[in-house]
């Protein structure tokens, strides 16, 4: 058994659509759009088969902002190397998000860093 796919609400899809695609080599489907619903979505697909859905519905919120809680957590994405973390990680600060955790050696022995989204779900970049 292998997980499908996560869902993501968005407030901006396209923003999320690009994080994913331009930095996680992800491949977007054509936008799926629902007007009766206010609903549109992406389906981004990653090289081993998981899928990411990014979504927008009218009158959805984010509920308050706080750095750890009950719910999912964060995505991860395995790189190559230490190396290729160091360097995606380097790239994303540059490109201006917030990298809440440095790439390092955790105390069960991974190695990786921690950033942002564009809006503000945790991504885990590991070797």
């Amino acid at each position: 058994m292998k997980i499908s796919h996560i869902a993501i609400f968005a407030k901006d899809l396209e923003a999320m659509k690009l994080f994913y695609t331009r930095y996680f080599n992800g491949v977007s489907n054509a936008k799926y759009v629902n007007p009766v619903k206010r609903f549109e979505s992406y389906f981004i697909s990653f090289d081993t088969g998981a899928k990411l859905e990014i979504m927008s519905k009218a009158g959805i919120v984010k509920p308050a902002e706080t750095e750890e809680c009950i719910g999912i957590n964060h995505i991860a994405f395995k790189l190559e190397s230490k190396k290729a973390v160091v360097d995606l990680t380097e790239r994303l600060r540059k490109d201006g998000f917030i990298i809440s955790g440095e790439p390092r050696t955790t105390g069960d022995g991974f190695f990786e860093s921690l950033v942002l989204d564009p809006e503000g779900n945790r991504v885990e970049i590991t070797a």
